[in-house]
């Protein structure tokens, strides 16, 4: 497929191929095979085509930004007035893409939300299979408890809750704290494959540690204890700390100062969080990244066939959606869906999280870039 067919449709090419109109005989015969496909629940191709196979992507998501400016006090509003507890289990807030329909998905595969735990509140456990993760973009004091481990959450830090693992959370402190919350959700939900489960009523360990167990065993870089030599479908990382992200991008930037080639493209640093065990993606159906943009350093225009959400870590700058220029800050969160043409132009230093579909639509084959300006496909 080439980006020419854009200005291709299916009724462009059957406007060249025009049939000889119906004799009223056939006619009659053709209202009642379409009358008898009703009966039958049958739906011929032909009459369906565009929809079910258009010329390029045509995702009923739309491209999207939610104002941290405003999600924060709303969930601080719902801290004061909504228990956490079982039945509702978090306090959690989902962005709704106004393309789908008031679903409480930001894509057609990605769920995302806003989740605010207040002073010395206990969120309880349970598991489901849908894999999770958290963002801290500000604040601390929280734990995220992960089959009996206590994580400890900071700003900065990405924190994996794969699919069926117990976990809850703590505050342990007197002020109340907000993250993001990611998850695979509507994809597991399309294909009927949820299981959940709950688990105690606060967490299993109430301890505080700096460092989890499982940061202690499996978060020392190129080393992998002889204890675990089976690939595991999740990283078994419970947390990948902002300090070693934060270090990884500036020494990319740092030798891109001294001539070496390290970052994505000029004044554009970029990291991907990876399972040490196979080197591949963090969990089977999420990817995540952070990149770091200089000072007015922009990126090329992309379209990618899969979703992705992206969160400002720090500093200002934009994002150019279909063409449509949204001014961003830090907290701000905004959507692509797939094939929407993408690109970032920093007006500060700007780093910001992000997260996608792709290794799904890598396994299956059906993932397609390109890139403005480029001939890729």
């Amino acid at each position: 497929m080439s980006i020419s067919a854009e200005n291709t449709t299916h009724e462009s090419v059957a406007a060249g191929h025009t049939a000889p109109e119906p004799t009223p005989e056939e006619a009659a015969q053709l209202k009642e095979l379409y009358r008898d496909f009703d009966r039958e629940n049958l739906i011929p191709l032909w009459t369906e085509i565009a929809d079910l196979m258009p010329m390029v992507p045509t995702p009923k998501a739309v491209p999207h930004v939610w104002r941290w400016s405003d999600l924060y006090p709303l969930a601080a509003r719902a801290g004061d007035l909504v228990p956490v507890g079982r039945g509702g289990e978090r306090r959690a807030i989902a962005l709704a893409n106004p393309g789908l329909g008031n679903t409480p998905y930001a894509t057609p595969t990605l769920w995302a939300a806003i989740q605010y735990l207040g002073a010395r509140e206990t969120a309880p456990e349970h598991r489901h299979s849908q894999n999770a993760f958290r963002f801290v973009v500000e604040g601390e004091g929280v734990w995220t408890v992960v089959n009996g481990d206590p994580v400890r959450m900071s700003r900065g830090d990405f924190l994996l809750t794969p699919g069926w693992n117990f976990h809850g959370h703590h505050n342990d402190t007197d002020e109340p704290m907000a993250w993001i919350d990611g998850l695979d959700i509507p994809f597991v939900h399309y294909a009927d494959a949820g299981f959940f489960e709950f688990g105690t009523e606060r967490v299993t360990d109430e301890a505080t540690p700096d460092i989890s167990r499982s940061e202690r065993l499996w978060a020392h870089p190129g080393l992998r204890p002889l204890s675990g030599l089976d690939d595991t479908t999740s990283s078994p990382i419970a947390a990948y700390r902002w300090e070693y992200t934060d270090r990884a991008l500036r020494e990319q930037l740092l030798l891109e100062d001294e001539g070496h080639p390290a970052t994505v493209s000029q004044g554009h640093a970029a990291v991907r969080y990876t399972n040490p065990t196979t080197g591949g993606d963090v969990m089977p159906t999420i990817r995540a990244e952070f990149h770091r943009l200089r000072a007015g350093a922009s990126t090329e225009t992309v379209h990618e066939v899969g979703s992705s959400v992206w969160q400002v870590f720090e500093g200002r700058g934009s994002v150019v959606l279909n063409g449509e220029t949204r001014n961003l800050e830090k907290g701000d969160l905004f959507v692509v869906p797939s094939w929407a043409a993408w690109s970032l132009q920093a007006e500060t230093d700007f780093d910001l999280f992000h997260f996608s579909d792709a290794p799904i639509f890598e396994r299956l084959n059906f993932n397609r870039t390109y890139i403005e300006g480029r001939n890729n496909k």
